[in-house]
Formats: structure tokens, C-alpha cells, sequence
């Protein structure tokens, strides 16, 4: 056993439909968003306990984000899941908390680099649906995993992990800014009446899928940022910034984020980071 890496890419939720189920891998959301090329890298280390059984050693395992002690409930659930005990450093690109699915990245880079650490054999689709269950039943997301495996401009047109889930995507490769004003809590959001939002959801997926390009998918998350009441005042100050030089921005779904293409925020005098879209997804880093 030895260490190995993983990237996985943030994700941007542009609209979202939530399915909660009692299963966490049939749980999920229907919706789009953006993978993006910057996003979370996790080192994953056997520990000396690795031969003893998760159940009982998994609490001990180190966790480190951005070099300080963490816990990241998603990525404990993935190692018990694996059945494996691990010393993990997740380093992230993107703003934690704020809208870039940070939690569900570095569970899947989790996954993805323990299966190669510990020479476990499990299959791709096998190590997506240990990921997203472990989000899931953290109550931390329903659809960043399988949209951060898939890569670009994903579609999620049915809740689940493999076998379950079913995607499409929009074939663009945009250039993304983004300004992020703070955290959003999740678990708050998705704890709370959810009618509302999945209405609101369902109605920006067929509005996407009438037409589905980058412009659209921007155009239909704005929509769902205003109808399902989500939009907070610090965002909504930005998107009309934007919006007012003849841009598009939205909201990044959950997080006191903005994003909009191409130079849409610094046209409109905001100094925003930029990235471009991820096209194949999350991946392991190999040496050299």
C-alpha cells in the first residue's frame, strides 16, 4: 500500500431539484451546473492501523483541509464505506462553503485515490456511488458528485448515483468568473420545505433542455435563483452589476457566491477570479 492522489473539479450548481430518499444512493437531485478547472486535491495515506477494521479506527484517521484539522463527514463516510483507515490532506482551489461543492469533491477524490492507495478493485461507477451516498447521507449535497465525475457542463436529468442517476451535458467549454462573498449552509436549505425549490428546479431543467447551451443554462439558473427564493442581497447586487453591461450572472447553489461567463464581472467592475470548465472530470494524478 502506498499513497495516491486525486483531483476532483468544483462544481457550480446552476438550478437543482431535490429527491431525498431513505437510500442514499437512490437520493439526488435533477438540475445543471458547471465543472471547473479549479477544484479539490486529495492525498490519501494508509495508517498503521490500516489492517484493523474501519468501524472501529476510522475515528482516528487524520484529516487535514487546506493544512489545518478538519472533519469533513462525506469523506469519513467514504473511508468506513471502503472499509479502510487513512491519513487524508484535502487541499481546495475554491472557496469552502460557498456554492463550489467542496464536500462532495473531496469525497470522490477520496474515494478515488483509496481505491488506488489500497488496491481495492472497485469499478468507477462503484466508487461514485460510495461518494455520493457518503454526501448524501451527510445532508451536504445531492448532485455535486456525479456531476464532478462527469466533468463540463453537466445535466442531471435523473436523482441518484449510477444505476440509478441518469446525465447529459451541454457541449460548451465557457470561460467562468466567480466572486464569492462568504458561506451558505447546505444542510439548512435542504432541511427545509422543499416544494418551492424543486417546482422551481423542474421548470429551469425544461427550460435548459428546450435549448440547451451555456447561455440558456445561465439564463434558466437565474430564473431558478429568483423563483425558488433563494437569492441572497449581496448576490442579487451583483448579478443586476452584470446584468446592467448586458451580462448574465447567477447564483451559485448553496453559497453566497456569484458567476457569471466570459468577463461578465469584470466588465461590470468586480474583481473576479477565473477559471474554464473542466472537461473530463475527476480524475487520480499519476507522477511525471
Amino acid at each position: 500500500m502506498d499513497e495516491a492522489t486525486a483531483f476532483a473539479p468544483g462544481h457550480i450548481t446552476a438550478f437543482f431539484a431535490p429527491y431525498p430518499d431513505r437510500d442514499p444512493v437512490r437520493a439526488g437531485s435533477r438540475g445543471a451546473g458547471l465543472a471547473l478547472s479549479e477544484g479539490v486535491e486529495v492525498i490519501v495515506r494508509p495508517t498503521e492501523a490500516a489492517e484493523a477494521s474501519a468501524d472501529e479506527s476510522t475515528a482516528a484517521a487524520g484529516l487535514e483541509l487546506d493544512g489545518a484539522a478538519a472533519e469533513m463527514e462525506p469523506v469519513r463516510r467514504v473511508l468506513a464505506e471502503l472499509n479502510v483507515v487513512a491519513d487524508v490532506e484535502v487541499s481546495s482551489d475554491v472557496p469552502v462553503g460557498a456554492g463550489f461543492g467542496v464536500s462532495g469533491a473531496a469525497a470522490l477524490a477520496t474515494a478515488l485515490a483509496a481505491n488506488d492507495a489500497f488496491g481495492l478493485s472497485r469499478s468507477e461507477n462503484d466508487l461514485v456511488r460510495v461518494a455520493h451516498a457518503a454526501e448524501a447521507a451527510a445532508g451536504t449535497g445531492l448532485g455535486d458528485v456525479v456531476g464532478q465525475f462527469r466533468g463540463g457542463l453537466p445535466v442531471r436529468l435523473e436523482p441518484g448515483a449510477p444505476g440509478y442517476g441518469r446525465l447529459d451535458g451541454v457541449p460548451a467549454r465557457p470561460r467562468v468568473e466567480y466572486v464569492s462573498f462568504g458561506e451558505l449552509s447546505t444542510e439548512r436549505v435542504l432541511g427545509g420545505t422543499l416544494d418551492p425549490v424543486r417546482e422551481a428546479g423542474e421548470a429551469a431543467l425544461t427550460r435548459l433542455m428546450r435549448g440547451p447551451d451555456e447561455l440558456e443554462l445561465l439564463a434558466a439558473g437565474r430564473e431558478f435563483a429568483d423563483e425558488a427564493g433563494l437569492l441572497v442581497p449581496e448576490v442579487a447586487e451583483a448579478v443586476e452589476a452584470v446584468e446592467a453591461e448586458g451580462g448574465l450572472a447567477s447564483m451559485a447553489m448553496l453559497g453566497r457566491t456569484v458567476y457569471a461567463l466570459g468577463t461578465g464581472l469584470s466588465d461590470a467592475g468586480y474583481d473576479a477570479e477565473a477559471c474554464t470548465v473542466h472537461p473530463t472530470g475527476a480524475t487520480l494524478r499519476t507522477e511525471g
